[in-house]
């Protein structure tokens, strides 16, 4: 678990990395409280931080404030205080904190405090988890990933950059509950869902939009590329049958993919997705199909022009 130690007192600081790292923790140390919300204003941000009440740039009680007020995920604060006056707890617990440790530090007070915040940090990670998660397939559920393409059409229209989404629906489903079952049915979807991450870069984003439909999020990706990927999700969906202990099942999806052109909003890229893959299973399933009439070579042909 990665703990980050914000404090300007250099012996202080070391001792605390000292006693962390021999307790198995990941330690990164800032100088200042400025540098310690740059630390923790990031997506990947340490589980774990203890900061020195009185720091330059910024006290940590407004790191406090500010990690507090941020979003991701949950941060367990400890302050560090030579402070002995009960009102400064309550003022420190009220900015954020959720415990606090007196200097000089005790090592074995320092280690069950530490480890009360491990038990919370990963009891919020966990119940994050089943917030944001579909508890059949474990990818995002059809809240999260729909509050992730929002994000992400409001980036990519501010920042100009090109973004796409793929709906994606598994053709005939309905037929593998009615003839083998809810269970193998169930056991389909994990398997697509695992199959589909495995072809999708770091970075896309997807999700269970509902029943055997999914949404697949295309950041930085423009039409052409994002025809490329979710032609690389049909292939490896169908490219053998699903094993399950009812029999192997063959699965095959239709794809919709639509660009988030400038001033559209989320709704309305959805809904060219959904007529693209309207379109897909209309010309006979297992292919992808665009939101527009344009095909690819069109538009290539057009840039080149």
């Amino acid at each position: 678990m990665r703990v980050l130690i914000a404090d300007d007192d250099r012996l202080s600081a070391r001792m605390l990395e000292a006693s962390l790292k021999a307790g198995g923790y990941e330690v990164i140390v800032a100088g200042d409280g400025g540098q310690a919300w740059q630390v923790l204003n990031t997506e990947d941000r340490p589980q774990i931080a203890i900061l020195d009440w009185m720091m330059p740039v910024m006290d940590g009680l407004e790191v406090c404030r500010r990690v507090r007020r941020s979003s991701g995920p949950y941060v367990y604060i400890l302050l560090l205080t030579g402070n002995t006056d009960p009102d400064s707890v309550v003022t420190g617990m009220d900015a954020g904190a959720d415990d606090y440790i007196r200097k000089p530090f005790h090592p074995a007070e320092l280690k069950a405090r530490l480890r009360s915040g491990k038990r919370i940090v990963e009891l919020e990670e966990k119940l994050r988890r089943q917030a944001t998660h579909d508890s059949l397939t474990g990818i995002l559920n059809r809240g999260a990933i729909m509050e992730r393409f929002s994000i992400e059409v409001d980036r990519a229209h501010r920042d100009n950059e090109s973004l796409c989404i793929a709906m994606v629906d598994l053709d005939h489903f309905k037929h593998v509950n009615d003839t083998c079952g809810h269970t193998v049915g169930d056991k389909v979807l994990c398997e697509t869902a695992t199959r589909m991450t495995s072809v999708l870069r770091p970075y896309d984003a997807i999700g269970r939009y509902g029943g055997e439909e999914f949404i697949i999020v295309f950041p930085r990706c423009d039409v052409a590329q994002a025809f490329a990927i979710a032609d690389r999700v049909r292939r490896c969906i169908s490219i053998q049958p699903v094993r399950t202990n009812w029999d192997a099942v063959t699965v095959t999806a239709s794809i919709g993919i639509a660009e988030a052109r400038p001033l559209m909003d989320s709704d309305a890229v959805i809904r060219e997705a959904d007529n693209a893959l309207f379109r897909a299973k209309q010309a006979g399933r297992n292919r992808v199909e665009l939101s527009n009439e344009e095909s690819l070579t069109e538009r290539a042909d057009r840039t080149d022009s």
